[in-house]
């Protein structure tokens, strides 16, 4: 059974935000890949897009169902894994997918960047709050 306690990282405002962020960023991925069953090209990226929006989704369930501190760290994963995507694939671009090389103004993934970045500074904060709270409670008493 999972601890609450009031700090505002189990606040139900708070992990329904989470939740309803981890949910748009596996939403805007299907849009991007054409689809729950489709796979992009290059496959390694297929996959990439297909790990996330599993794992923005079993985020959204660990928020949802009270494991506070792995919902918080998966939904940071979730916020930083696609804007680093983003950067490598606009910028340098990455193997074997070089399409998207200086195309930083695509309206879906400008979209994704505001989301993924508005979660990252929901998550991030919460779950070292929830670290700290966890170490702090499993410390011994004082002697």
């Amino acid at each position: 059974m999972p601890h609450h306690t009031a700090g505002p990282e189990y606040n139900w405002v708070a992990r329904s935000s989470g939740i309803l962020l981890c949910l748009a960023v596996a939403v805007i991925h299907v849009v991007d890949q054409g689809g729950i069953t489709v796979t992009r090209d290059p496959y390694y990226i297929g996959i990439a897009y297909h790990v996330l929006e599993i794992a923005a989704v079993v985020a959204a369930l660990l928020l949802l169902l009270g494991v506070i501190r792995a919902g918080w760290l998966l939904a940071v994963g979730v916020a930083v894994g696609p804007i680093l995507g983003y950067v490598l694939s606009r910028g340098p671009g990455l193997p074997y997918y070089s399409g998207d090389i200086g195309n930083w103004t695509e309206t879906l993934g400008l979209v994704s960047l505001a989301v993924e970045g508005v979660l990252l500074l929901l998550a991030l904060p919460l779950f070292v709050r929830a670290t700290r709270r966890a170490r702090a409670g499993s410390l011994p008493p004082p002697q």
